[in-house]
């Protein structure tokens, strides 16, 4: 697993990809999805999809996939190996998703949550195994949200596929325990080489939860009072929200203000035409115009 592009670039999000096997391309395919950081106020979310053949599925499961949440780091390099080392008949897919890419995210106008995030990920790692030419018949996805809802989005989308959302599902199906392994991995891989572009040199955050004393600790010493958290940090998460209110320089927002000013005076669009002028006794029949209008032959709109 190459992460070179995203330990690189940390700030981005990026796509890696195992070869594909014959077997895949020819053969009815069972294709699993999961999440491995989705909680973590530090780095990156990613997502993982993990296919095989149908009559492969429980081949699969003897190799020792596993809900990567029970294992050790060391269990699972252990399986990703041999998951690797499987490829005449497996295959796998990941999305690095950047802790400033979901900020940004939760932050527009309007605000697309992280939900939403998860879901794009699963359809568009979906898509682009089916791209790649895998036959991609029965899809099993670990749930974001309630699961009859996300079962129908994505049945709607994949009309053609059959389509399973389930909760605990890196449990009882083992593509999905496969894709739960290689997405964990890739993020722990991640985080271990993660490179600060605002030259910090830290070595130990913690797990990265918003409860651990040791990732407090270092979001209160990482905090720059004008510019914030690096972009290791969610920023949108209210754990460093609170931080940031409490240590950082106020900023009041001119374009903010504009706005808001904007709603309450905002213009009828009736005042872009001529109103017309009631008859004033003892006055004129016309008025004078500027030569400006009347050089060019314009006259005063008086009725709409």
């Amino acid at each position: 697993m190459d992460l070179t592009p995203y330990i690189e670039h940390n700030w981005t999000s990026v796509f890696v990809d195992s070869s594909i096997s014959e077997k895949c391309k020819t053969n009815p395919c069972v294709l699993g999805i999961d999440e491995a950081g989705r909680g973590p106020v530090l780095g990156p979310m990613v997502y993982g999809i993990c296919f095989c053949p149908v009559d492969k599925h429980l081949d699969l499961k003897a190799a020792g996939v596993a809900d990567s949440k029970t294992l050790s780091e060391e269990q699972r390099e252990k399986i990703f190996s041999i998951i690797q080392e499987k490829n005449d008949f497996v295959g796998w897919s990941i999305e690095v998703i950047p802790p400033l890419y979901i900020s940004n995210c939760m932050y527009k106008r309007p605000k697309v949550s992280l939900n939403e995030v998860s879901h794009n990920s699963a359809i568009g790692l979906i898509k682009r195994a089916l791209s790649a030419g895998v036959q991609v018949s029965e899809v099993y996805v670990d749930t974001v949200g309630p699961p009859e809802k996300y079962q129908a989005k994505l049945q709607e989308i994949f009309p053609t596929l059959k389509v399973t959302v389930a909760k605990k599902a890196d449990s009882l199906y083992p593509c999905v325990s496969g894709a739960s392994i290689c997405a964990k991995v890739a993020r722990d891989r991640a985080l271990s080489k993660w490179e600060f572009p605002e030259g910090l040199d830290i070595k130990d955050w913690g797990s990265g939860y918003p409860g651990d004393a040791v990732t407090k600790n270092f979001l209160n010493n990482s905090l720059d009072p004008v510019f914030g958290f690096p972009g290791i940090v969610r920023f949108s998460w209210s754990t460093a929200e609170k931080i940031m209110d409490e240590k950082c320089v106020p900023v009041a927002w001119k374009e903010d203000d504009e706005e808001e000013e904007g709603k309450e005076k905002t213009p009828s669009v009736l005042q872009y035409f001529a109103k017309k002028d009631k008859p004033v006794v003892g006055a004129p029949s016309t008025k004078k115009i500027h030569n400006f209008f009347s050089d060019r032959s314009l006259k005063r709109v008086t009725s709409f």
